[in-house]
C-alpha cells in the first residue's frame, strides 16, 4: 500500500514537473498547492534530493527542481526511495527478499506465488510509466484516462 509519504512525494515531483525546466519551486508553495504538511514535505523532499530525484538551491531565487527531465524519472522509482520495496510482503520482493520465517515450503506456498503476481502487476505499471505520463493524466479529463488503463 502506498503510504501518504509515497502519495505526497508522488503530488511533490508531477508539481515540479509541471514547473518550466530550471525554475526553482517554493516548498511551501508545493505544500500549500497540493494540500502536504510542510514539514513532512521537507522531510520528503530531502530525501528524494539524496536519491537525485530533485535539487536544491537556497537563497533567493531558490526552491527545488527536477533533477532530471521528467520523462527520464520513472514512478516505480520515486516509491521504492520513498516506501521500500514494491511487495506486499518480504518473501516476493526482489529488492528485500527474505524467507517467511514460518514457511515450510516457499516453492509452493499460496500466499507467495500471489504475493509475487501482485508484486509483478505493480512494478509492471509503476516501472513503465514516467512522471512526464503521470503530469499529463493530472491535466487530461477521466475519458482521457481511461485510455491508459
Amino acid at each position: 500500500m502506498l503510504t501518504k509519504k509515497g502519495k505526497y512525494g508522488l503530488k511533490a515531483m508531477v508539481h515540479l514537473a509541471g514547473r518550466p525546466p530550471g525554475e526553482a519551486t517554493l516548498v511551501t508553495d508545493i505544500a500549500v498547492s497540493n494540500d502536504i504538511p510542510k514539514k513532512f514535505l521537507d522531510t520528503i523532499l530531502g530525501e528524494l534530493r539524496n536519491a537525485g530525484f530533485v535539487n536544491s538551491k537556497k537563497g533567493k531565487g531558490g526552491g527545488y527542481t527536477l533533477a532530471r527531465p521528467a520523462h527520464e524519472i520513472r514512478v516505480g522509482h520515486i516509491v521504492r526511495v520513498l516506501d521500500g520495496p514494491l511487495a506486499p510482503i518480504q518473501c516476493a520482493s526482489k529488492t528485500s527478499y527474505r524467507r517467511c520465517d514460518d514457511c515450510v515450503d516457499e516453492k509452493h506456498c499460496c500466499v507467495r506465488l500471489i504475493m509475487l503476481e501482485a508484486r509483478n502487476a505493480i512494478a509492471t505499471v509503476l516501472d513503465n510509466r514516467t512522471l512526464a505520463e503521470m503530469r499529463a493524466l493530472s491535466e487530461s479529463d477521466e475519458a482521457h484516462l481511461m485510455y491508459y488503463i
